[in-house]
């Protein structure tokens, strides 16, 4: 059972807000399909409405490998799994983001329709106070994940139940024209395996945010 103090968007975001020294990263992390990416994506909008510029997100998905390093270790059918991101890059990322050195910052995103990560596709500036770090594994307790978890002042796992996520990885990889027995397997070989990790080998969260 996921443990961690129950929180809601409403609470999320007065977390986030309140004035602190230096720069505050909080780590969202969920199964594929429970509402990470929306999630973060809408509470940096509702922070940089009451203080504009003074939030941005930094995706874990920025970091998985391409696919010239999966297809030779015969990954690529679980492209999404732990050992296909770049952990040592996300957590070097992590560092300089929390030391804030630089003028700005130059972070890579996941291309979805092309299936590949775009270097330096997001720009955080010096003046941007709170990160919001979202990604499947933040929290997983295994090496090399592990080595995130001191790097965040606040933790924050979605939980939603199985029968809901899917539903929505279902509609997402049928937005992608794929036949049902292409969904089928990615479901079943892939995302549904990939989230019960998640939720069976994550350590707890400082907070707990229900969806669905």
């Amino acid at each position: 059972m996921m443990t961690g103090t129950s929180i809601d968007f409403e609470g999320l975001a007065a977390l986030a807000a309140k004035p602190r020294p230096g720069r505050f990263l909080v780590a969202v992390a969920g199964a594929p399909g429970s509402g990470k990416s929306t999630l973060a994506e809408r509470l940096v909008e509702r922070l940089d409405a009451a203080e504009p510029g003074c939030a941005a997100v930094l995706p874990m998905d920025g970091y998985h490998f391409d696919d010239r390093v999966l297809v030779p270790r015969g990954l690529r059918p679980r492209k999404g799994a732990p050992e296909t991101f770049d952990v040592g890059g996300l957590r070097h990322m992590l560092i300089r983001l929390r030391e804030n050195a630089e003028d700005e910052i130059a972070v890579p995103v996941f291309d979805r329709d092309l299936e590949i990560a775009r270097a330096g596709a997001r720009l955080i500036p010096r003046s941007v106070r709170i990160i919001v770090v979202e990604g499947n594994y933040l929290l997983l307790d295994r090496a090399p994940w592990s080595g995130l978890r001191d790097l965040f002042d606040a933790t924050v796992m979605i939980a939603a139940p199985e029968a809901v996520l899917r539903q929505r990885l279902e509609a997402r990889w049928q937005a992608y024209d794929l036949s049902p027995d292409e969904i089928a397997a990615k479901l079943e070989t892939n995302d549904l395996p990939n989230g019960r990790l998640i939720m069976a080998g994550s350590v707890a969260p400082d907070y707990v945010l229900h969806s669905g």
